[in-house]
């Protein structure tokens, strides 16, 4: 009986593990942009603002395209 307590706690752990890593590989891969410039209204559709004081072209800041150009 305590063996397959023991089994049971081990094959649990081991799922619960298999998910947490599943996960953080899909949270890398859904974060994952290419570089580039972006419209302003990529920028902004995806939770960014355009900073316009930056030197030469303005920059989206936050969101999903944070620290590329805008075009």
């Amino acid at each position: 009986m305590r063996i397959r307590r023991i089994l049971a706690a081990v094959f649990a752990t081991a799922a619960l593990a298999g998910l947490g890593l599943t996960g953080a590989a899909t949270a890398t891969a859904a974060v994952t942009v290419t570089a580039g410039s972006v419209t302003p209204g990529e920028c902004t559709d995806n939770g960014g603002t355009i900073d316009r004081t930056t030197p030469v072209l303005p920059t989206c800041r936050g969101g999903t395209y944070d620290g590329q150009t805008v075009d």
